[in-house]
């Protein structure tokens, strides 16, 4: 009888680990698989596909092959003398009936059921998942909201042909999201195989650079600039904030760079929910000749020495 090189047909090398195995088969059983290919003798492909398959899947079939390759050549394959297969290598198999003399020969009928007839059926394989990059501006994010979004999904052609479309879909953007947050749509994937489910689609959250707050996990912060005199006497100021503004008290003597915190006013969700920081700078207003007088009158009265600390170290 014929001898079957498993890992030619899958077109594997004989020291492939079980991963490249499992991937070579996926991609041959696709392309060959007689629900999505019009190629002539596409089921026969298919079945010599799902024979190599199902011995190389298997660790204990696997090593009863690599016993047996020796035995086999162009002369064709004869079992050694009291060959008998090992029954514990022999899980009911994926594919039922149809497989080769070679197949029987090596692994006996217990290794893949009665031979009814090879069944195309039992080929199934999940759609694949995609990912999904989604821009959320920071208000979109702190309210949640209805957005129509549209991507590409892989699928066969009726001539086995890998192809992609393009599909619309409105998602919700759930309140509270943070950015680098993935939101997993069940099903809305790339469509499966046979009988397989479609793959999900998962949201991968990105948050849109914000001319007026910086992002920090679910925390957010805010540059509030200050007159010297707002800054050397206090001062309650208005902040804007993602759902309104707010009045904040600004302590005396405040410095450029302190952080103010403002509970509950920032991204996530109720029980996770960030805060606000108000970071203080000091600016200076523009030059005023009557302005200068003060700050003159300022500079001579002042015994405040800015540099103080270097006095020490000359």
């Amino acid at each position: 009888m014929e001898f079957k090189n498993y890992y030619e047909v899958l077109g594997v090398v004989p020291e492939a680990d079980a991963k490249t195995i499992k991937s070579a088969y996926r991609k041959l059983a696709r392309e060959y698989h007689p629900d999505v290919s019009e190629r002539d003798g596409a089921e026969d492909r298919f079945k010599e596909i799902s024979e190599a398959y199902e011995v190389l899947k298997d660790a204990g079939k696997r090593a009863e092959y690599d016993q047996l390759r020796e035995y086999g050549g162009d002369g064709g394959f004869q079992p050694p003398p009291g060959w008998q297969a090992d029954p514990r290598s022999s899980d009911g198999g994926e594919f039922q009936g149809g497989f080769s003399d070679f197949f029987e020969s090596a692994f006996g009928q217990s290794g893949h059921g009665s031979r009814q007839g090879f069944s195309r059926q039992h080929f199934s394989e999940r759609g694949e998942d995609i990912e999904f990059r989604l821009a959320v501006f920071l208000e979109e994010a702190l309210r949640g909201e209805a957005r129509t979004i549209q991507y590409e999904v892989p699928f066969f052609t009726d001539q086995g042909n890998l192809a992609r479309q393009s599909k619309t879909l409105k998602v919700k953007i759930p309140p509270g999201v943070i950015d680098g947050e993935r939101i997993r749509l069940k099903g809305q994937g790339a469509p499966g195989i046979g009988d397989a489910p479609s793959g999900d689609l998962y949201l991968n959250i990105q948050l849109a650079a914000h001319p007026l707050y910086a992002v920090e996990d679910a925390d957010l912060s805010i540059t509030v600039p200050l007159a010297p005199w707002e800054a050397a006497l206090g001062a309650t100021v208005t902040v804007p904030t993602l759902d309104g503004a707010i009045r904040l008290s600004i302590p005396a003597h405040s410095q450029t760079g302190r952080k103010l915190k403002i509970r509950g006013k920032g991204l996530g969700r109720a029980d996770n929910q960030g805060d606000l920081y108000a970071i203080l700078s000091v600016v200076m207003p523009e030059a005023d000749e009557h302005c200068d007088e003060l700050w003159q009158q300022l500079a001579e009265r002042s015994t405040f020495a800015p540099r103080g600390q270097w006095e020490n170290k000359e």
